[in-house]
């Protein structure tokens, strides 16, 4: 274990709050680990991710939190944003979590299905749901979305809706705007 408890032990949480994806009032260092984040979160509900513990883990300045493979069963749905009475976000410290790993290389298995979502991004400026979802889904929600997915072009020409594949334009410039910021290269190194 990496519990650090001495006069460094809030560096990891400084590090998360000067982080560009920290919102200026994140209530990190106010968190009184009441609770009200995991007793509302549907990512602990269905896991075994728990959000007061991984921020009492960065509290104490306990690293091993970026390679918990808890981490990445958080659902980014803000609930505990939104119940959280000294105005923390585990979400947003969760997300910052990731990318750590991400550019420390412990880039899990759970996040190597969504690169075929990045690179729809780049090669039609819209996401799109991954294909190794199709199977679960079919089973899931049952042959009528498979036959609505595979038939989508066509129900939209009855709708007299235009494609819902922007145009080539956009396309190249939702493209410039994500090499740009670093997405492209972000999305290669996940796939390393």
């Amino acid at each position: 274990m990496n519990l650090k408890l001495n006069e460094n032990t809030h560096d990891l949480a400084n590090s998360i709050l000067k982080n560009l994806k920290s919102s200026e009032d994140m209530g990190l260092l106010r968190c009184v680990q009441c609770g009200m984040c995991t007793s509302t979160c549907p990512g602990a509900r269905h896991s075994s991710y728990n959000p007061r513990e991984m921020i009492k883990k960065i509290l104490q300045g306990d690293e091993t939190v970026i390679e918990d493979e808890n981490i990445w069963n958080c659902f980014y749905c803000y609930t505990c944003h939104s119940i959280c009475p000294v105005g923390n976000s585990a979400c947003e410290v969760n997300q910052i979590l990731r990318q750590i790993a991400i550019k420390n290389g412990k880039v899990n298995d759970k996040v190597k299905p969504f690169i075929e979502f990045g690179d729809s991004f780049l090669r039609l400026a819209i996401g799109g749901i991954p294909s190794i979802f199709f199977p679960e889904m079919r089973e899931d929600i049952g042959e009528d979305w498979w036959d609505f997915k595979n038939n989508l072009d066509e129900i939209r020409k009855d709708l007299d809706l235009d494609s819902y594949i922007p145009d080539d334009e956009s396309i190249n410039e939702v493209r410039t705007l994500l090499i740009n910021s670093g997405f492209e290269k972000r999305i290669k190194k996940i796939e390393e």
